[in-house]
């Protein structure tokens, strides 16, 4: 089973929702997991509602939503590999610093600690300021993969990153054989 989990970066909710799509149809079991912000706001994207509904039909669970829930998912219900798609600023700098407050942290503490495979597709617009730094810390984590990303509109975002989620499948099977998938600039 194959965790995934969504944070709040939501212009780029489509995008993780489609590499989703690509790791069902290539069989895979994926436990999906929600941020607080992904279950309960509606948006110009996306109506939380709606996307709910739509995950959970993909993968035919429920999704995992609540610090409670995603504790076990290390100990009790281990996981081969835990996606976080998209990973925003916020998420990734809990990460680094071993925050766990949300249904999201707590997945990847949880996974983290049994040694298996994270994938982090990052979507955030602080990432060449103030989450570098972020960046780095969870590159030296054992266990921590990014999906390869770009600039994300450099002339109007100089400091944006977001991950190129096609890759993503490639990167899974990449971090199962504990190798980052390069470059990780594009």
């Amino acid at each position: 089973m194959i965790g995934f989990a969504f944070c709040g970066s939501f212009c780029t909710l489509s995008h993780a929702l489609a590499a989703l799509r690509q790791l069902r149809a290539s069989g895979l079991e994926i436990q999906p997991i929600m941020s607080d912000a992904v279950y309960h706001t509606d948006t110009r994207f996306w109506k939380a509602e709606e996307f709910r509904r739509t995950v959970e039909e993909m993968c035919g669970r429920a999704a995992i939503h609540t610090v409670v829930e995603a504790e076990p998912l290390g100990p009790v219900h281990p996981l081969e590999a835990l996606i976080i798609a998209p990973c925003t600023g916020n998420t990734l700098a809990k990460m680094a610093h071993g925050i766990t407050d949300t249904p999201v942290t707590m997945a990847a503490k949880a996974h983290l600690r049994a040694d298996r495979p994270t994938i982090i597709a990052l979507a955030s617009n602080d990432s060449l300021s103030s989450n570098l730094a972020n960046i780095a810390t969870m590159l030296l984590r054992k266990q921590v993969f990014f999906v390869p990303m770009r600039q994300d509109e450099p002339d109007k975002k100089p400091h944006s990153l977001v991950a190129d989620f096609t890759c993503l499948p490639d990167v899974l099977q990449m971090a199962g054989e504990g190798k980052q998938r390069r470059p990780l600039f594009l």
